[in-house]
């Protein structure tokens, strides 16, 4: 491996058997995927975080990435893909909050088409990178405002939001394909909780799960 090149095994706190334990308490938490807990197993989490984080990575607790943003906890992240994926794999997702890049690699891992919206520039900029150095080619990355979804490539037939707010935006559920699935969690930010939207036609199917915390849904865009 040259300067240049990302260090996808890791060593010590970020090596196999450290993502194995992070592995076994996904699984005892709940999640029952055997591909999801795969994409948890395989993908390089401590790359897409600061090195002095590093040691940090595979523990089941978000981390800070700047600009006021978080990677998101691998159970959470785990547990929004199992359900986004529960009734097969959308041909294609929209995520909504690209941060640094890591659900967006689970995300493009299941194969599908991955279409990511970030409002905050040098966040977008640094996932590009990261997921243009592993690899994933069929990911399409754009800075603009979240809450408008994208339009241009609409209908998803799975989108998946990583930020709270009190409600759904009425755009994302207008670029949800018929029989399509919405995942992301709602509420005030001291009470959100997961929520799966499905889609039958005209109607919304709004199903409320787990109790989870995520930083709040912004509108604006910053360079």
């Amino acid at each position: 491996m040259n300067d240049n090149e990302p260090n996808l095994h890791g060593i010590g706190m970020t090596s196999a058997r450290t993502r194995e334990r992070l592995v076994n308490r996904l699984r005892e938490s709940g999640i029952k995927s055997p591909r999801i807990l795969d994409l948890m197993r395989m993908t390089p989490r401590h790359y897409f975080i600061d090195e002095a984080l590093a040691h940090q990575a595979y523990d089941d607790t978000a981390l800070p990435i700047g600009h006021g943003q978080t990677i998101s906890q691998p159970w959470v992240v785990a547990r929004m893909t199992e359900l986004l994926i529960e009734k097969g794999v959308p041909e294609k997702i929209l995520e909504i909050g690209t941060g640094c890049g890591y659900q967006t690699s689970i995300l493009a891992a299941l194969g599908t088409q991955v279409y990511s919206v970030e409002r905050i520039r040098p966040l977008l900029d640094q996932a590009r990178k990261r997921l243009s150095a592993l690899g994933y080619a069929r990911v399409q990355l754009k800075h603009a405002d979240g809450g408008f979804g994208w339009s241009a490539e609409a209908p998803f037939q799975g989108i998946l939001a990583a930020c709270g707010r009190p409600d759904i935006p009425e755009d994302l559920l207008n670029q949800l394909a018929d029989g399509g699935r919405l995942v992301m969690p709602i509420g005030e930010r001291e009470q959100q909780q997961l929520t799966v939207v499905d889609r039958v036609g005209d109607d919304f199917e709004v199903t409320r799960l787990d109790a989870v915390r995520f930083v709040p849904f912004q509108r604006g865009i910053m360079k």
